[in-house]
């Protein structure tokens, strides 16, 4: 991806989370991740960046189904009714890494990256999201690729989210 001080595009992990936390550090805000599919993977790719102290708090990374309500907080009915794979769920990991970390915003990953489907969900299907004192957002992804394709572009594609969501609150 490439940064040109407004925004976002390409396909670069380190410039999206540079713009993502260099954004961040003109808001005074903070972040946290909560990751079930990328595996730490989007923290890993924020914390490269330098400066990255000021606004990221921490995260979780739960990829064991319980531990997405043990330590995210998502609502354990939730899960057993729909399963890890949601949208709702992707939302309630954003919210619960944010109350958990204390941060400003949260965002979450969760998804399928195969080889194999998951609980009848296919293959690169992705849910990120964000949480903010504004609400959440959720975005469905329908990758195609390999598992390592499908981990790398959900991480590209949650910076994009906040990205965005970051840009619309200061316009």
């Amino acid at each position: 991806m490439s940064v040109n001080g407004d925004g976002v595009g390409g396909t670069e992990v380190g410039s999206a989370a540079a713009g993502v936390v260099h954004r961040l550090a003109e808001r005074h805000e903070t972040l946290a991740t909560v990751e079930s599919l990328t595996g730490g993977s989007l923290a890993a790719s924020i914390v490269n960046i330098a400066g990255v102290s000021g606004v990221y708090r921490g995260g979780l990374v739960v990829y064991a189904t319980e531990l997405k309500a043990t330590l995210a907080g998502v609502p354990a009915d939730l899960l057993f009714d729909r399963g890890p794979v949601d949208p709702d769920v992707a939302v309630a990991l954003a919210e619960g890494g944010r109350q958990r970390c204390g941060a400003d915003w949260g965002l979450a990953t969760t998804g399928v990256a195969g080889p194999e489907p998951q609980d009848g969900k296919p293959v690169g299907l992705v849910y990120v999201a964000v949480a903010g004192a504004d609400g959440s957002e959720v975005r469905q992804l329908d990758l195609g690729g390999g598992r390592d394709h499908v981990r790398a572009e959900a991480v590209i594609e949650a910076l994009r989210l906040l990205f965005e969501r970051l840009a619309a609150a200061t316009s």
